[in-house]
């Protein structure tokens, strides 16, 4: 999501090209990551609003790929939160335990 990632020596440039069209790029990067200790209601105003952006994102299904292979454990990408890319998780393990 932001540039810090861009430098990552081990990952090729290619791998975060669709991050240059993400729609994150302009918002505040508080907006996506929870502050130490949030929870209930501002939690979930705060990430109603990093997911509204998202909504409007050209690169959300990448970003969401991205979160979801990488086990991206912070924050709002693609559009989902912690808890959903938690639930992703644990229905893959699932289905690979079957």
């Amino acid at each position: 999501m932001y540039d810090l990632l861009l430098d990552e020596p081990a990952v090729p440039a290619d791998f975060w090209s669709w991050r240059l069209w993400a729609a994150c790029r302009q918002a505040d990067r508080d907006l996506f990551f929870s502050p130490d200790g949030e929870r209930g209601s501002a939690k979930r105003r705060r990430e109603r609003a990093a997911k509204a952006i998202c909504a409007t994102c050209l690169v959300r299904e990448s970003c969401a790929a991205y979160a979801v292979s990488s086990h991206e454990r912070y924050g709002v990408w693609g559009g989902l939160s912690e808890h959903e890319r938690e639930l992703i998780w644990r229905d893959e393990e699932t289905r690979a335990a079957s």
